[in-house]
């Protein structure tokens, strides 16, 4: 089980925090990721973590203003997003892979565990 957390609205230019719990088992060898779902659009890949939390990785869009972070002890994954822009609104969903590859996919349906998604809304 994940679940999501930390969403809302936030101006242009703010921060917010996500947080992904997991709960059920423990997720210390999963690779984890974010990824995001705007209204019409597919879901794409945000950012990912791998499960020795040893290297990230982020969609270019989101370099230099997102981090992610995983505290293996507390099960949980966070997402710091900087600088936010209308253009990230979307619902934010965690995930984890329990097939850690060489590099860390960024392939949605190669996930296996999903939080149920939190809303951010950026406003201009």
């Amino acid at each position: 089980q994940l679940q999501a957390s930390g969403g809302g609205l936030v101006q242009a230019g703010g921060s917010l925090r996500l947080s992904c719990a997991a709960s059920g088992r423990t997720f210390s060898s999963y690779d984890m990721g974010w990824f995001r779902q705007a209204p019409g659009k597919e879901r794409e890949f945000v950012a990912g973590i791998r499960w020795s939390a040893t290297s990230t990785r982020y969609a270019d869009s989101v370099k230099g203003r997102f981090t992610i972070s995983r505290d293996n002890a507390k099960n949980t994954v966070y997402l710091q997003m900087n600088s936010l822009k209308p253009e990230d609104t979307a619902v934010y969903y965690c995930a984890a892979d329990g097939n850690p590859k060489m590099v860390q996919t960024t392939v949605h349906i190669l996930y296996d565990y999903w939080g149920q998604g939190t809303l951010v809304t950026v406003s201009s």
